[in-house]
């Protein structure tokens, strides 16, 4: 017979629940036709030792509905539930067992456990003696009294919490509570408890990760949520603050405090948003003007406004303006030295400045934290052949002129240079050669500043003029030439030049 391989694994998936029915069928159960109450229980029993944990409790609520008298029914679908992780689900299926059957040591035993890991105290230490005063089994007997003194030592320990808490005394009260959660873990109270004295040590992290857990091991926490969304805000994580704000609102849409905090801090999103964007559409004095805006809302949070200032020595670098950029990333680097990205963004700011060994300074403080970052590694390079450039010949400087220069200005630069410059304007031999000498200097620095790609090549730390490149050798030889027009030395002895062997000519554009 020809099967298709999706059809064959179609087959394959219900083997072991067939299994289970063969099973069944030698046991003499029949669960196709009756649907009784034991043919459920004892398909779900069957399942459950498979580990199908869905499909027993399937089986189990159907045996629950089908006789809502039988105490196992309920004790079964308690263990599943357990099995699952659904302990709240459980409770109440091991206290209907107990109802229908208050001898069942074993289902209180469980009941008690659960009420401790709730913080229960006082209904598990009952459970816990009632198992003691009804005939249990050695193993129960041996842990219902050991839970017993647990849960002793746990009440003496929560009355002492509280009694530091109420002293102030945060750490020794968090302490006591460490010890009573490693039993009590889904403690509310405790937790809650525990949360506030760690906001009180400024410990936020832990306390967030207590509140996010008393948000869901209760329903109904709006304090958690709201709580959750001003230690963020605190911290500075706007979107964080807003998620958490938004979770106490679908609790209680007319949750009154939480709508007042939900208000500012969408104010304060909507305007950091609109900054970041402007920062992609490079508008970067807006974007400036935005995050000052910013620091104006909310003057009383330390961390916005640092985050403020971190953005704007961003943009502020990235709209080329290093006179205002690094007083402002120098302020963020004051409070966050390990600041890679202020740290990156100074060593720009720096290198538009021209302070190369400032900048190499910056990226490999950079580097130190942020070892793997591509950006790094590229400016440090960029910076340490800039700095070397310096040394040698700097285009910018023999025009006069910043990195961050127009091509307007940089040709306004240049006619200026090349008047004051031209080899007429000497009548010394010295002085004349000089002069020619810094005017080729000007016609190159001209060369290089107002072709796009040599310009780029220089800021790169590459000089398209040197004669020890190729690419250099070629451009040189091609100024030489004559360039764009203009040829500084036109030989010859007619011209209108006069007074030597040269006649100079401009041709300006």
């Amino acid at each position: 017979i020809m099967v298709s391989m999706s059809s064959m694994q179609h087959i394959l998936t219900y083997i072991p629940y067939a299994l289970v029915l063969i099973d069944l069928r030698y046991e003499g159960v029949n669960c196709d036709t009756d649907g009784s109450v034991e043919s459920h229980l004892a398909m779900g029993k069957k399942l459950l030792a498979a580990g199908q944990l869905a499909d027993a409790l399937s089986h189990f609520h159907a045996a629950v509905d089908g006789d809502p008298q039988n105490y196992m029914s309920f004790y079964r679908r308690a263990t599943v539930y357990l099995a699952m992780g659904k302990s709240k689900s459980a409770l109440p299926d091991l206290s209907r067992v107990i109802e229908l059957k208050p001898d069942f040591t074993s289902a209180r035993l469980q009941r008690g456990n659960l009420l401790l890991k709730q913080g229960n105290l006082d209904e598990a230490e009952s459970d816990f003696k009632r198992v003691l005063h009804s005939h249990p089994t050695a193993q129960e007997q041996t842990e219902a009294h050991g839970q017993l003194i647990r849960a002793d030592e746990i009440q003496r320990l929560l009355a002492q919490a509280k009694a530091a808490f109420s002293a102030k005394d945060y750490p020794g009260a968090a302490a006591m509570l460490d010890t009573i959660i490693e039993t009590c873990v889904w403690d509310v109270g405790s937790r809650e408890t525990r949360a506030e004295c760690f906001i009180q040590m400024g410990e936020n992290g832990k306390a967030i990760s207590d509140l996010k857990a008393t948000s869901k091991l209760r329903s109904d926490n709006t304090k958690a949520f709201l709580q959750l969304s001003i230690i963020y805000y605190h911290l500075g994580d706007h979107e964080m603050s807003l998620t958490e704000v938004r979770e106490c609102l679908k609790l209680d849409p007319d949750h009154k405090q939480c709508y007042a905090h939900y208000k500012k801090v969408k104010k304060l999103n909507k305007q950091i948003m609109s900054a970041e964007s402007l920062i992609q559409d490079e508008r970067y004095e807006e974007a400036v003007s935005k995050y000052e805006a910013v620091m104006e809302t909310e003057p009383n949070v330390p961390q916005f406004s640092h985050n403020a200032k971190e953005r704007i020595c961003h943009a502020l670098a990235q709209a080329q303006l290093p006179g205002r950029a690094i007083p402002v990333c120098s302020e963020v680097l004051e409070a966050e030295p390990e600041n890679a990205g202020a740290l990156k963004d100074r060593a720009e700011a720096y290198i538009q400045d021209e302070q190369y060994e400032e900048a190499i300074g910056d990226y490999e403080e950079a580097e130190k934290h942020s070892e793997n970052d591509r950006q790094v590694k590229e400016g440090l390079e960029r910076a340490k052949k800039l700095l070397k450039q310096s040394k040698k010949r700097d285009y910018y400087k023999i025009l006069g002129v910043k990195r961050t220069a127009q091509k307007k200005e940089i040709i306004k630069a240049y006619r200026k240079m090349a008047q004051q410059w031209h080899p007429d304007n000497f009548m010394d031999a010295a002085d004349k050669k000089k002069a020619e000498k810094r005017f080729i200097d000007i016609a190159q620095a001209k060369e290089v500043l107002t072709d796009p790609e040599m310009r780029a090549k220089f800021d790169q730390g590459e000089d398209p003029m040197d004669p020890e490149t190729q690419q250099g050798a070629h451009q040189n030889q091609h100024f030489h030439q004559g360039f764009q027009g203009f040829n500084p030395f036109s030989s010859g002895g007619g011209g209108g030049g006069g007074g030597g062997p040269f006649s100079f000519k401009f041709g300006f554009n």
